[in-house]
């Protein structure tokens, strides 16, 4: 599968780039999701708002960018194996959601379904984004022969996902149980993908 093009925004300049990511999250864990501004966000970054426009299309992408992932998510290293990629898949999504506080990814959702473009602008680069590195993982294990062929990358994206969402943001459960969660999700869904296929 060919990577997603850089649909959010065209860097221009990665220190410009980096205060901008750096202002985003101090502003959040001083004001808040709701309370957060792209006017405060370019004041506290020491750029112009027409810096930020020319990376994100919103305020929610530039929030999502620097709080969860941003365009350059790649996949993970090669394990060598379909369990080993989906642990690590399962890492790096455990580590993004815990590491933004829960008011910042319940207002993005908020946000996402309560304005269809913006949901659909969202779908179309970083959900596209997280579908690119979980096609390539998938596209390795079919080399390796691990899987006759690709499953759907949107189910095996649930699969993923979905315990860890809950177990964060839905449960509050305790992080230090999450590399645990992160194997068992991931020997589970491995599991599942090579007997189905």
């Amino acid at each position: 599968m060919p990577e997603p093009k850089q649909a959010v925004g065209r860097p221009r300049d990665r220190h410009v780039d980096h205060a901008i990511a750096a202002a985003t999250r101090e502003l959040l864990a001083e004001r808040g999701y709701a309370k957060l501004t792209v006017d405060a966000v370019a004041s506290r970054a020491g750029v112009g708002k027409a810096a930020i426009y020319r990376r994100f299309a919103t305020k929610q992408e530039m929030i999502f960018a620097a709080a969860v992932h941003d365009m350059d998510e790649p996949p993970p290293p090669d394990s060598g194996s379909l369990r080993g990629d989906l642990a690590a898949l399962c890492r790096t999504i455990a580590g993004q959601l815990s590491s933004a506080a829960p008011d910042v990814v319940h207002g993005l959702l908020a946000d996402l379904h309560g304005d269809t473009g913006l949901g659909a602008r969202f779908n179309a680069t970083f959900i596209e984004r997280e579908r690119f590195v979980i096609d390539t993982v998938l596209d390795r294990a079919v080399a390796r022969g691990e899987l006759a062929a690709r499953p759907d990358a949107a189910t095996v994206h649930a699969l993923l996902l979905g315990p860890i969402f809950f177990w964060i943001l839905i449960l509050s459960g305790d992080h230090d149980a999450l590399p645990d969660l992160g194997r068992t999700v991931a020997a589970m869904v491995a599991e599942t993908l090579s007997s189905a296929s």
